[in-house]
């Protein structure tokens, strides 16, 4: 792989700060810590368009005895069943349920799906990570 360098200037104080930063997340170099930070600015950019295709996961944590909601969260999916990939379901506790839902498509369909899914009574915590196929 080729590379272009460029030259970045920072404030003393900011670079220290950044320094501390990637020591403790355990980067060899500057270098790379800085195009990781470039890529998740490009990929979250992209993603805020709404069109690009992506993959991701929405986990859930939800009760099952709360009233119909295994049954909505169920038929959610089953109207979604192109964006989904596969699911995983264990049990927290007696009542509470986590499920890991692994998508893919067009984000804008991606976060709809994952907004319906949140809004069920029953759901106490939705979480949507997207990224690119082509990061």
């Amino acid at each position: 792989m080729t590379v272009d360098r460029v030259g970045v200037s920072f404030e003393p104080e900011l670079l220290e700060k950044f320094d501390r930063l990637i020591k403790g997340k355990g980067y060899g170099s500057r270098s790379e810590a800085i195009r990781d930070l470039v890529r998740k600015s490009v990929i979250e950019s992209e993603i805020s368009l709404g069109t690009g295709d992506i993959i991701g996961t929405v986990t859930m944590m939800y009760d099952h005895h709360a009233g119909g909601v295994t049954d909505r969260l169920l038929d959610i999916q089953h109207h979604s069943h192109a964006n989904i990939v596969s699911t995983t379901h264990m049990h927290a506790s007696e009542h509470i349920c986590l499920e890991v839902i692994v998508v893919k498509g067009r984000a804008n369909a991606v976060k709809e799906l994952s907004d319906s899914l949140k809004a069920v009574k029953g759901v106490k915590h939705a979480e949507l990570v997207m990224t690119k196929k082509d990061v």
